[in-house]
């Protein structure tokens, strides 16, 4: 069981529906009719705010729990709560100025990379532990 992962998880997909409210709200601030997406420059930094976390989302949730599966929870945990408030920071910034979103882009890339690349090698460790032993 990894139940810090899986809080890691649920507050992951909470910042992301707590982005899509923001967006909802937005639309209306700025009047943006559904379906359009584009015709304020405004609305549209919030809406590539969760947008681009989707994105992330399909990075680090495996990267997360292969993390932890291969490596470390707690470990994984940590790197995964850096990453939220990395994005937290992100749309906070971005929302206000495209130029803003710099500093949570980093924080969050660094967390997610650790979490690839950790995962990653530790795969590949276990891959050649396993044939070296057979």
């Amino acid at each position: 069981m990894h139940p810090l992962v899986a809080l890691v998880t649920v507050l992951a997909l909470m910042l992301f529906a707590w982005q899509g409210m923001r967006v909802g709200s937005a639309r209306s601030r700025f009047g943006v009719e559904p379906p359009a997406t584009t015709g304020n420059p405004d609305f549209e930094r919030y809406f590539r705010v969760h947008a681009n976390t989707l994105e992330g989302l399909v990075q680090f949730l495996p990267g997360l729990w292969l993390f932890a599966l291969f490596l470390n929870d707690w470990i994984a945990a940590g790197l995964g709560v850096v990453w939220i408030i990395g994005r937290i920071v992100y749309t906070l910034g971005y929302t206000q100025q495209a130029s803003r979103r710099g500093l949570g882009f980093a924080i969050q890339a660094l967390a997610g990379l650790a979490l690839l690349l950790g995962a990653g090698g530790a795969i590949v460790w276990t891959l050649i532990r396993t044939h070296l032993h057979a």
